[in-house]
Parts: structure tokens; sequence; C-alpha cells
């Protein structure tokens, strides 16, 4: 199936990087939103192409952490085209935006469901896996470098569950988990968000949602830019990305490895 862009449907994101005021306040009601041609198709593309390139070269770390997915964490510090994609201004403006604060790169991940994988990310906050402390409502930019149709992974949405803090780590494998730590999420109704290669959803760090299997003969390759606050604090918690840092509880995440998102 031929890669389409989102630029033949039109873009929210306006010449001064900026998108409508009602897709702000959907982001805020809801805690998630769609943001149609975040990426050109030109910059579809290339980055896809980069993506697929640092898959290929990192194959064997790949299948190591393979479960429903193959994830590959702070890829923008590994691979120069990936690095532009990560740090995209255009992304970061409209984060910044829809936040409402100044944000701070926490970290990225390249997502892979490869073909006919079959296995759902079942229903998860991301927050709670996260050593943040002191910190206002994080958020990701979820990057469609493929078209994701819902027989290919795209993502379900709890609308307003952005609020129900204070929840434990989910497991993704299991389908019942979040809805045992928190019954009443059950009874949500739920957001399909099909996107094209070059769309982008925004959602925030609380807010329940999960990624169908993907059932195609294509795989399903994003790319994820994950914002914080940026006065956020580690919490002495273990963390993939901190583990190295030598840091100690309350420092500040910023710097070179947590950079401001744009000036």
């Amino acid at each position: 199936m031929a890669t389409t862009t989102s630029e033949q449907y039109g873009s929210d994101v306006g010449a001064d990087g900026r998108v409508p005021e009602e897709l702000v306040a959907a982001y805020r009601e809801h805690g998630f939103v769609r943001v149609r041609g975040v990426l050109d198709p030109g910059e579809v593309e290339r980055f896809r192409a980069g993506a697929e390139a640092f898959l290929e070269a990192h194959r064997a770390e790949s299948l190591e952490k393979q479960g429903v997915f193959s994830q590959l964490v702070n890829v923008w510090q590994r691979d120069r085209t990936l690095r532009e994609l990560t740090l995209h201004p255009r992304l970061a403006r409209v984060a910044e935006q829809l936040a409402g604060f100044p944000l701070r790169l926490w970290h990225d991940q390249m997502l892979v469901k490869e073909p006919h994988n079959n296995a759902a990310t079942e229903f998860h906050q991301d927050r709670p896996y996260w050593p943040h402390t002191g910190d206002r409502l994080p958020l990701s930019a979820w990057i469609a470098l493929v078209d994701v149709p819902p027989e290919r992974g795209c993502m379900t949405f709890l609308p307003g569950t952005q609020d129900r803090t204070g929840l434990r780590p989910q497991d993704l494998h299991h389908e019942e988990d979040l809805f045992e730590t928190d019954p009443s999420l059950r009874w949500i109704p739920r957001v399909t968000l099909p996107l094209r290669a070059g769309d982008c959803t925004f959602h925030s760090g609380y807010t329940g949602h999960m990624a169908l299997p993907n059932r195609t003969d294509q795989a399903r390759l994003a790319h994820v830019t994950i914002y914080m606050d940026e006065e956020t604090r580690y919490d002495g918690n273990g963390h993939v990305v901190t583990d190295p840092l030598g840091l100690a509880a309350g420092d500040r995440l910023d710097g070179d490895t947590f950079p401001r998102t744009w000036a």
C-alpha cells in the first residue's frame, strides 16, 4: 500500500506554526487531539526513510526489546535525521500551544508494530512510568510516518482521563489492568483516531489510551516525541533514560539531555 500524506487532505497547522484555538480547547477538554498535516510530504518521506534505515541498522536491538511492539528510545541522540524530527520546531510549537507552558524534551522513541503483529497495546497511562515530580501535565506527539488506519494499529483514547492521577503503572499486555485499577474508566466512551502519514496525535501523559493490533502487510512506523514541563524534577525512581545520568532525587531534568523545545 503506497504511503500518502495528509497534505492532500489539508493541514491544521497555520503559516505561523500554530493550530486553531478550537483544537487547543479540545485537547484541554479531552486530553488528546489529532492534528493533521504536521509534516509536509517531503518531510514524511525523508523521515520515514531515515526511520527505516535506523531500524534496519538496529534490528537486533529492536528484536531484544520487542513485546507488543518494537521500542527504540532516545534515537535523537544517535541519528542526525531522526534528531531533526524529534526537535522539529513545528511539533514543539504546537505542543507548547496545547500545553500552555514552556516544555523540555523528556525523550523520544520509535514505535514499530511489524506486519501481522496481531497484538494490541492495552489501555494504559504514560505518566506513571516516569520518574517525575513537580511537573504539570506532560504530553506526547505520536507522529505517523505511514498511513495508520485502525487495522494497522492506530490509537484509541479515553476522553477526559487526563485528570486521573495517582494510579500505578499498568501492564501493556493485560487488557483489564487499567480498568481493574480504576473500574470507572471502563464505561468512558472510546475514541479511535486513524492517521494519515504526516498526521499527529498529541495526548496528555495521564490520558488513558491503547493501540490496536497491526493486521496488515505493512509495518506500522511511528515516532513519538515526549515533552515535559520545563520545571520537572527527578523523583529518584528508576528509568532507562535517567538511570545512567547519576541524578539525585530533586534534581531538575534540564541541560543538553533534556533541551528546551524551542525559543
